[in-house]
């Protein structure tokens, strides 16, 4: 939903206890990442339409403080269809040094695997907001598709979800 207005999504919805899909964003170096690469690590993955609107911000300036406090074995992975320039600005002007933004514009394959692509409306092209925990074993501890994309989204389940999958 986006103010009230459903929307639909492409892909499929994942589950906690399944595979996280693979994908490949870019950093604000421009540099791809693969979430294959990260195997060990706990991750917490927040998509969001675009750090440039006030939910967004807020949502990701929350996981960047939250960041810090959950460990090296636990990081957090804003992924939006910003451009890595934008995102770079956004990290700069945010003083987020603690949560990793990740473009999906180039390979736009994060989105559509994890059935955030927005496929009609005024938002069409970018994210839905959700988030998703990943575990050290590459598994979908925990799952959310926030139901209405201008509200924020549990921020204590996911928070618990990561604490508990890093032991």
């Amino acid at each position: 939903m986006f103010k009230g207005n459903p929307i639909g999504l492409g892909g499929p919805e994942i589950k906690a206890g399944q595979d996280a899909p693979d994908f490949t964003a870019v950093d604000n170096g421009l540099q791809p990442v693969k979430l294959s690469a990260s195997k060990g690590k706990v991750l917490i993955l927040s998509a969001v339409p675009s750090l440039e609107t006030p939910v967004c911000d807020m949502e990701t300036r929350k996981f960047n403080e939250e960041a810090g406090k959950l460990g090296g074995n636990v990081e957090v992975w804003t992924i939006s269809m910003d451009l890595p320039f934008a995102q770079k600005r956004w990290c700069g002007a945010a003083g987020a040094t603690a949560v990793k933004t990740l473009s999906d514009f180039r390979e736009r394959s994060f989105a559509p695997a994890y059935g955030t692509l927005v496929k009609d409306g005024p938002l069409a092209g970018l994210s839905a907001r959700a988030v998703f925990v990943v575990g050290k074993d590459g598994k979908v501890t925990h799952a959310e598709y926030v139901k209405d994309i201008t509200q924020e989204p549990n921020y204590e389940a996911a928070l618990a979800a990561a604490k508990k999958a890093a032991g």
